[in-house]
């Protein structure tokens, strides 16, 4: 389990217990010291209150009992939780295993790109093909060589060449060239059809700047 995958277990105990309670408060006989302390280092965090003396004192006249230690969500806790259960989760086996599919990787400057242009896919003539909008939202980023990492058909790869013309011909045709090299398709007005597509004007296999002004 991943650091930030215990950090969300730890904030859910947290919320459940302290829902279950009433009060708000996960108590020290609810958790073992070795989640107490990763309590503790999630306080550091901005994500969880530890109860303060006077907090401690009306959780033991509630109990009936000495309360030495109890921590509850901060709003900070409680939005990250909520996030944290809602973000998109990538199933990378399922999607490498598809025979139609192949591994992208791009530079941040393309994913910048792509993602204004599946952003802008109710206002464009000719818009993002289906399935697109989706990888860029589940996009997975190697830190390591700092590449965003999508496994895409080859509708959504001639999707991607549009998207990166259209960057080209606002202001930077370096992200269009690269694409063009690494993966040869490349996008050209020239050979899209009388009612144009992103998929009908990309052309695969060339590394030539055709649609260069």
């Amino acid at each position: 389990m991943r650091n930030w995958e215990r950090a969300l277990a730890v904030l859910e105990a947290l919320c459940e217990r302290g829902q279950t309670a009433g009060h708000g408060w996960t108590l020290d006989t609810e958790l073992l010291p070795p989640h107490q302390q990763q309590v503790n280092a999630l306080e550091n965090q901005g994500l969880v209150e530890l109860a303060s003396r006077e907090d401690r004192a009306e959780l033991s006249a509630l109990e009936g009992r000495p309360v030495r230690w109890a921590a509850r969500l901060t709003p900070y806790g409680l939005d990250t939780l909520a996030y944290g259960c809602s973000r998109p989760r990538v199933e990378p086996s399922s999607v490498e295993a598809a025979p139609d599919r192949q591994l992208v990787e791009l530079i941040p400057s393309q994913m910048t790109a792509l993602r204004v242009f599946v952003g802008l896919a109710d206002q464009l003539r000719v818009p993002p093909v289906d399935g697109l909008a989706e990888q860029v939202r589940t996009a997975s980023c190697d830190h390591g060589i700092k590449r965003w990492r999508l496994h895409l058909t080859s509708e959504q790869m001639e999707s991607v060449a549009y998207g990166l013309w259209l960057h080209r011909m606002t202001g930077s045709a370096a992200e269009a060239n690269r694409f063009g090299r690494e993966y040869g398709v490349v996008y050209s007005p020239a050979r899209a059809s009388d009612n144009p597509s992103a998929a009908g004007g990309a052309a695969r296999g060339g590394t030539g700047d055709s649609g260069r002004v």
